[in-house]
């Protein structure tokens, strides 16, 4: 095992995996629309799949020259690590549940700070689900700082292409969660795994359903931290303030604009930053003068 992942290095792991789960990711969604509309329930279009392709493809390549120019940063806590892991099969299940324990935090934070939902409120602002959906993605999450959730990582003593490969795998997983056309999985499944069903809840703007189910690839977190909701009533898609446009760009700035708006109005500095940490949902209180 030792030497197949020595090799697999020298040509780069994530460039392999990602090249691999390209045509998959088509055919699926290919497949996906096709049943759809046998069924006569049909949620892809023409207009709203390309919308995602084009935020996935803006996406894609952020992401790239991110992790370009943060390397050099892995590599360096790499160099300072607490422990020298070896590479075995312990090793690999432990890197995919640490890095799915980071990612649940990171998603957390996305949905409560409003630095980061200002990326994040791109991938929700679909109002359907299907695998397309998936593809919704911005091209600002290094600016929010996504990356900074994977450098413990590095510190305990993952390598740094390694820790990268293991988060495109846990964003392919959640790939195939994105559906309407799988109600269920098996009880035992649903009750470790982050499943369609978890994930649509998720998505979902209603009350009871906000801000749930942040699993990566294992729902365990948001049942141990407290966050999980099942599935009961049937779920109204989007963001509490739906924006209605077809506009790739507004779609990826527009809360960047408004929460620059807010954080611009008149009042005591402190509070005007606020608006850059706190919830989404956080509002300013306006004195009176008396």
């Amino acid at each position: 095992m030792t030497a197949f992942w020595t090799q697999l290095n020298q040509i780069g792991l994530e460039k392999v995996f990602l090249l691999l789960m390209g045509p998959i990711f088509a055919a699926c969604m290919a497949f996906e629309a096709w049943w759809l509309k046998r069924r006569q329930q049909q949620t892809y279009t023409v207009k709203g799949t390309s919308i995602n392709i084009s935020l996935a493809l803006s996406h894609a390549v952020a992401d790239g020259i991110a992790w370009a120019l943060l390397v050099g940063l892995f590599d360096l806590i790499y160099q300072h690590r607490l422990f020298d892991i070896p590479i075995t099969w312990w090793s690999v299940v432990g890197l995919l549940v640490a890095q799915d324990f980071c990612y649940y935090w990171f998603h957390r934070a996305s949905h409560r700070v409003r630095w980061m939902w200002a990326s994040h409120v791109t991938h929700h602002s679909g109002q359907t689900m299907n695998l397309a959906t998936a593809l919704r993605q911005s091209p600002t999450y290094p600016i929010s700082g996504m990356w900074v959730f994977w450098l413990p990582l590095a510190w305990i003593g993952f390598e740094t292409r390694h820790v990268i490969l293991v988060v495109a795998v846990s964003l392919a997983y959640q790939f195939f969660v994105h559906t309407e056309s799988v109600r269920k999985m098996p009880r035992w499944f649903e009750a470790i795994f982050n499943t369609p069903s978890h994930h649509r809840v998720h998505h979902a703007r209603n009350p009871q359903y906000l801000d749930r189910n942040y699993a990566g690839v294992l729902i365990i977190w948001d049942k141990l931290f407290g966050s999980f909701v099942p599935e009961e009533a049937p779920c109204d898609y989007g963001i509490v303030k739906q924006i209605h446009t077809s506009n790739p760009l507004v779609m990826m700035f527009h809360e960047w604009q408004a929460m620059g708006r807010d954080a611009m109005r008149p009042g005591p500095l402190w509070q005007r930053l606020k608006h850059l940490w706190a919830p989404p949902d956080w509002e300013r209180v306006e004195r009176t003068e008396r």
